[in-house]
């Protein structure tokens, strides 16, 4: 169950980046890596901040898949695995949960989120 959550914590944060860049980010760029040209809504600045926010989200869904595939894998004291497996199913669950009130369920991240905190309590 962990290494399930983990792949699917490293799926959904590929799937939110490559999308963001192609629903979102791409007709915010002019020639740059980096999006910059949101107006009259946004300023560059602002554009720039929500792309490097945008992917932080990604990094961060890797770094918790990351910690649940080495746990499946390494032989941990019951308690502390607990522990760490209980955090990061509350962070995510929590984390969905945030996404599907605040989009109204329309973002379908929040299922990921859900998911990897499902497979973490099932495990």
């Amino acid at each position: 169950m962990l290494l399930s959550a983990g792949v699917l914590a490293f799926v959904v944060g590929l799937v939110h980046s490559a999308l963001g860049e192609v629903l979102v980010f791409r007709r915010l760029r002019k020639g740059s890596i980096i999006p910059t040209h949101g107006k009259p809504l946004l300023l560059e600045r602002n554009v720039r901040i929500l792309w490097a926010t945008w992917h932080i989200a990604s990094i961060f869904g890797w770094g918790v898949g990351a910690i649940l595939v080495y746990l499946s894998q390494a032989e941990f004291e019951p308690i502390s695995t607990n522990y760490i497996v209980q955090a990061i199913a509350y962070s995510m669950f929590l984390s969905g949960l945030l996404v599907f009130i605040a989009t109204k369920a329309r973002h379908p991240g929040w299922a990921g989120l859900m998911g990897v905190a499902v497979l973490c309590w099932l495990a």
